[in-house]
């Protein structure tokens, strides 16, 4: 439990709100939101929400990691879906949001559309965050040769930096 300077400067125990910026690029699912939401047991938990979805950047190493895991039909119909993406985004972002809340914790959070780990590092360091969570699906090759968000953002960011997987549901 964490101790935060209470009235005349005192420590209490139980009063400190751990930040996390999660960092995504779908909506979270019920098994994601239970996943982030009990990572830190008993603390209460605040999130920023950073969503960035899949767009055109990268094209190539997407297709890649759709074709070395099975998603064939990924492969062929991804270029469709980026027509409609700033609407799915926020509506995705919302969902998130949503059921962030409807689990206790405290969220809010923002479509990122360019350069999100500059956009990550001003966000850790303007809200004092206490960690980055970074829940997407895998990406095989962008993680092999370290070009995946989370191992950027360990180069970028002054606190600790979690890699999870989204779930598929």
């Amino acid at each position: 439990m964490g101790l935060d300077a209470g009235p005349g400067g005192l420590q209490m125990e139980g009063t400190h709100v751990f930040k996390t910026v999660l960092m995504i690029e779908k909506a979270l699912s019920d098994a994601d939101v239970e996943l982030v939401t009990t990572l830190h047991s008993d603390e209460k938990v605040s999130f920023i929400v950073l969503m960035q979805p899949r767009g055109r950047q990268d094209e190539l190493l997407r297709a890649l990691d759709d074709v070395a895991l099975g998603h064939l039909d990924k492969v062929v119909h991804e270029h469709d879906a980026t027509e409609s993406t700033p609407t799915l985004a926020t509506e995705s972002l919302e969902h998130s949001l949503r059921h962030l809340r409807e689990a206790g914790a405290d969220a809010v959070g923002e479509v990122v559309e360019d350069k999100p780990l500059d956009h990550l590092r001003s966000v850790v360091e303007n809200n004092a965050a206490d960690e980055v969570v970074v829940l997407t699906s895998p990406h095989f090759v962008e993680e092999f040769f370290h070009r995946d968000w989370a191992s950027q953002a360990r180069h970028k960011v002054g606190v600790p930096v979690l890699r999870l997987f989204a779930s598929d549901s």
